[in-house]
């Protein structure tokens, strides 16, 4: 079966670009362009992976993270935060919130984000 990402991130570009070498992969890709679109589509699509944006427009990444973590519906969907933010006090928040993993955008390339995919959905 196949499995679902949901990419929430606002730089339609860096989007796109994930999205279609997720789909070469074989993944099913659902977006949003914001917090708020974000956390609709985690509880109601429940994806298998979230690859979550901390800089969004409305509610931000770590809300995001928060809510879906905090629901014992949700809680159990890994979140990968894939940000700009990358001082150490974001990334400790971001994984005492429940990330599974903290990707700076700087620091990975596309194909080495898809691995960190991979290797936490197994």
């Amino acid at each position: 079966m196949e499995k679902t990402i949901l990419i929430v991130e606002d730089d339609k570009f860096l989007r796109e670009l994930i999205s279609q070498k997720l789909i070469r992969e074989g993944y099913k890709i659902s977006d949003a362009v914001d917090g708020e679109i974000g956390l609709k589509k985690i509880k109601d699509e429940k994806p298998d992976l979230v690859l979550l944006d901390l800089i969004l427009p409305g509610i931000d990444g770590f809300e995001v993270l928060s809510k879906t973590k905090e629901d014992p519906g949700l809680a159990k969907i890994p979140i990968i935060i894939l940000s700009n933010l990358g001082q150490k006090e974001d990334v400790e928040k971001g994984l005492k919130l429940g990330a599974a993993d903290y990707l700076i955008k700087a620091h990975f390339t596309p194909g080495e984000i898809i691995e960190k995919i991979k290797s936490i959905l197994g």
